[in-house]
């Protein structure tokens, strides 16, 4: 007797570093691997090898698999197997890779988010590198970018990049799913170290409170102790009227973004290049954040063929108190990242301010003042901001004070 085929994973003309997985159980007649790879003479027997491995794992005795290669690693290779296995068998057993040293580290509530890379949870081959383009962080998405009948072999791909690929210091962020889903695909990242859940489509903060429980749960049932931080995507004119209840939401809550796409179509107008159709809603997510003390984040741009376009947007976004923004193509993360960092004039500017400061505070004053201009507190407290972001940028050094000649323009 034999089950029907089942099929998992990408294949086809463009795919690199994925395979695709032909399943059939039997109830007799031992295990049958036939792999076309390309890779095959140099890492079949290692294939292969894995292959008995997952099938022992899972107690199948009597199968054919059907390996089309295009490159996958093993923990690829792994995640394909177990989607085609547990389709077949109705197991819920995870095969886990092993995590690698690099992959346990911390994040913080007050890190850099200048740049995020969005990276589809179901192309693999996007997530190998990644890292090396230095974001502040990578997000491997579940939503958008998966199709619906490929959700779940996502979750398994997301799962053991957390615990395989190499991130090179970014934040570890995960795009859930909306409802429900969202709160399944919580079970297959929490676990693995995940930093940062991005919430899609937030509209109100009893999801977000949902999604904390559901955190605090996993980690108390797994040992774990880092923190899990969340950052709300608002995306509905009724997510940006109630901006302040989600920012406000729970303690998880640390950035805030706005997603311009959806909202424009809630709106039932275009997006533009100026932005003037959603110039209060992102107002009203950096008044929102920035009285609840969190990161307001800005939406992607979508012209990746169009740097100065990009460099323009992220000045109009930065003048509006965003703290960074998306991004959908490594090409971007640069522009991105120098764009949001003091320049020269804003350094020099809040060396001054801060000067004038120190030297009031030491002889008594009451005011403070540059030149015939008198320095209101708010515009002391910015340039002390200034002049930290570019301390932790490497823009200036420590004892700036002292030396006069410490920025360093070429960074």
């Amino acid at each position: 007797m034999k089950e029907a085929v089942t099929v998992k994973g990408n294949t086809g003309a463009g795919v690199r570093s994925d395979c695709e997985i032909r399943l059939q159980l039997f109830s007799s007649g031992g295990l049958s691997i036939n792999l076309n790879s390309k890779v095959a003479s140099m890492y079949g027997d290692t294939i292969r090898s894995l292959c008995h491995h997952i099938f022992q794992f899972y107690g199948i005795e009597n199968a054919t698999v059907e390996i089309e290669d295009s490159g996958a690693l093993d923990f690829v290779i792994a995640a394909r197997m177990e989607a085609a296995i547990r389709a077949a068998t109705g197991s819920s057993k995870e095969y886990l890779p092993e995590m690698i040293m690099e992959n346990l580290g911390k994040s913080s509530r007050d890190r850099f988010r200048f740049s995020r890379l969005y990276l589809p949870g179901n192309t693999p081959a996007m997530m190998l590198n990644a890292g090396l383009h230095a974001p502040d962080g990578i997000i491997l998405d579940l939503e958008d970018s998966v199709a619906v009948t490929r959700k779940q072999e996502a979750r398994l791909v997301v799962r053991n990049a957390l615990r395989q690929v190499r991130f090179y210091g970014a934040e570890r962020m995960v795009r859930i799913n909306q409802g429900d889903m969202g709160l399944q695909d919580l079970d297959y990242v929490v676990p693995h170290n995940v930093h940062l859940i991005l919430v899609p489509k937030c509209e109100s903060p009893d999801y977000l409170i949902d999604v904390e429980k559901r955190i605090e749960k996993i980690k108390s049932d797994s040992g774990l102790v880092n923190e899990v931080y969340m950052m709300p995507i608002i995306e509905s004119a009724r997510g940006v009227e109630m901006a302040y209840e989600i920012a406000t939401a729970t303690r998880s809550v640390v950035a805030m973004a706005i997603g311009l796409e959806d909202y424009t179509a809630d709106l039932g107008v275009p997006r533009t290049s100026g932005g003037d159709e959603s110039f209060y809603a992102r107002l009203r997510i950096v008044n929102a954040s920035k009285a609840a003390g969190i990161q307001p984040i800005d939406s992607v741009f979508s012209d990746v063929a169009d740097m100065e376009g990009l460099r323009e947007n992220v000045l109009r976004s930065k003048s509006l108190g965003f703290e960074g923004m998306g991004c959908i193509h490594p090409r971007q993360i640069p522009v991105i990242k120098k764009a949001f960092a003091p320049d020269i004039a804003e350094i020099e500017k809040a060396k001054r301010i801060v000067l004038a400061f120190r030297e009031a505070e030491v002889k008594g004053l009451g005011v403070v003042s540059l030149g015939s201009k008198m320095i209101d507190p708010p515009v002391v407290n910015r340039a002390l901001r200034v002049i930290d972001l570019a301390g932790k940028m490497g823009l200036i050094e420590a004892g700036w004070d002292i030396e006069s000649d410490s920025i360093h323009p070429e960074k």
